[in-house]
């Protein structure tokens, strides 16, 4: 079986690896994705002795190979010909009940296999003359493979109390395979879950990404909520469980919907922060959520709400505060405004407003729209589809005409205070507010030339005389300009 994938990396490792009479054998990830025939540049390397030593060796007889050494953790890795190769000597882990940092010892293979997670990641191929090639599969690895179960190798309450990071790895596992968790685990995983109070959140948060990144998200975010994890990692996201009734009436569920809405953006998009736009576009819909007679149920200004949400979340959850999560707000802010103009007959002025708003972002922001259509009636859906793309077709008529994608003002600041020679203040802000929306409305071209004139004209009107008319030299002309 394993000669199939064999290498001649794998070779060199092998001879290396014998000349020092050092046992090594290839564990984890990388046997368990080729005998599920899936990709992977990453190999984990085990042996019995310095993982960093056999390491250094093998970086030598590589040349040019790149080594990094974590001594703290026994480790070391090498990056050669796309492939990340990471050593370390086999070892025995004991933990203490309030971390799930472990005590480690040097110790055998078996002790090594036994440390391991699940079954399907304790399988490892030997890179020893007596046996190459062999597999080692102690806890029947292969057959969980092909029964597509998640299952750990020792007792599951020990497994989980140890490191209560698996309970989210086994969730992200079936998240990103689609396998079943084993009954005996998952009710493990229920009955530790309070153990997740010891992880820090950025390695929960390490594991949500992944189960974001997953072919089916929902998958992962079910098994979350069925076990009781969610309402601990993500409370947020658990508070839009459940639907009300009133006057026979209900809301569709919150949850439910918007991991449907992931699932349908998945296939669209690998991006990590529209994928969390997704999860996020409707978090603020339990905190608007309103019962009118007349109306039924509403959820007014969600997407504004939302939006100032994720600030906190990102925080808590040790996401980065800088652009990432600027691009998010943007995107649940905004999220709202193209179902809005599917309703409407759709003005130009109303798609330049959006043009404007979501600058290089408008392609995601109908991505997400249309991602959000989740409804059983296929007519309504198709509905739905016509519209946005008579949307797509006139933001693309609009952009084309006045560019107002990335605007940039046609006359600065700096010129105004200069023409009419007054200093910074709140006049300068009301002409250049003026200019912009009077280009949204369509009342002038989004050209120099006209913006140029109307601030003249608005200039006059606050009672301030132009100490010239004509555009100064050398800016006739800017990047908005028309070209008729």
């Amino acid at each position: 079986m394993f000669k199939e994938h064999d290498r001649p990396l794998f070779r060199l490792i092998s001879g290396i690896a014998s000349r020092e009479g050092i046992p090594v054998y290839i564990i984890g990830g990388y046997v368990r994705d080729i005998i599920m025939k899936r990709k992977t540049r990453d190999i984990d390397f085990v042996c019995i002795g310095s993982g960093i030593e056999l390491a250094r060796m093998v970086a030598g007889e590589l040349g040019r190979a790149r080594i990094q050494v974590f001594k703290s953790f026994g480790t070391a890795m090498i990056q050669h010909e796309g492939l990340q190769l990471e050593f370390v000597g086999a070892r025995k882990e004991s933990y203490r009940a309030d971390s799930r940092n472990p005590i480690v010892e040097d110790g055998s293979l078996d002790d090594d296999v036994n440390r391991r997670d699940f079954t399907i990641n304790t399988m490892a191929i030997s890179l020893n003359e007596e046996n190459y090639g062999a597999l080692i599969d102690p806890f029947n690895g292969i057959e969980d493979i092909r029964n597509e179960i998640i299952r750990t190798p020792l007792p599951p309450d020990k497994t989980f109390s140890d490191d209560p990071l698996r309970m989210l790895r086994a969730i992200r596992f079936a998240s990103q395979l689609n396998f079943r968790i084993h009954p005996d685990t998952f009710e493990s995983i229920r009955r530790n879950r309070e153990r997740v109070s010891i992880l820090t959140n950025e390695r929960i948060t390490e594991e949500l990404n992944k189960i974001i990144l997953s072919p089916r998200p929902s998958v992962g975010f079910k098994l979350m909520d069925e076990t009781g994890l969610l309402e601990l990692v993500f409370p947020e996201l658990h508070a839009t469980k459940g639907i009300e009734t009133r006057q026979n009436l209900k809301h569709k569920d919150i949850f439910l919907h918007t991991i449907k809405v992931l699932d349908n953006i998945s296939p669209n998009t690998d991006d990590l922060w529209l994928r969390w736009a997704t999860l996020l576009h409707d978090i603020a819909k339990p905190l608007t959520k309103n019962f009118e007679a007349d109306t039924g149920w509403t959820f007014y200004g969600h997407n504004y709400y939302g939006s100032k949400m994720i600030p906190s979340i990102f925080k808590r959850m040790k996401l980065p505060l800088n652009e990432k999560m600027k691009y998010v707000q943007k995107m649940v802010n905004l999220h709202m405004r193209p179902v809005t103009l599917t309703h409407e007959e759709v003005t130009d002025s109303a798609v330049r407003r959006l043009l404007f708003e979501a600058g290089d972002d408008i392609d995601d922001l109908m991505t997400l729209c249309e991602a959000d259509i989740t409804s059983g009636n296929k007519e309504k859906v198709k509905k739905y589809l016509r519209n946005f793309n008579l949307v797509r077709q006139k933001l693309k008529e609009i952009e084309e005409k006045d560019r107002i994608r990335n605007w940039q003002p046609p006359v600065s600041g700096e010129e105004i205070m200069d023409v009419f020679g007054i200093p910074p203040g709140k006049p300068v802000g009301e002409i250049k507010n003026a200019i912009r929306e009077a280009i949204l409305d369509g009342k002038i071209h989004n050209s120099r030339e006209e913006a140029w004139n109307l601030m003249l004209d608005l200039g006059k009107e606050l009672g301030f005389k132009p100490l010239y008319t004509d555009t100064p030299p050398g800016k006739t002309i800017n990047k908005n300009d028309k070209k008729d």
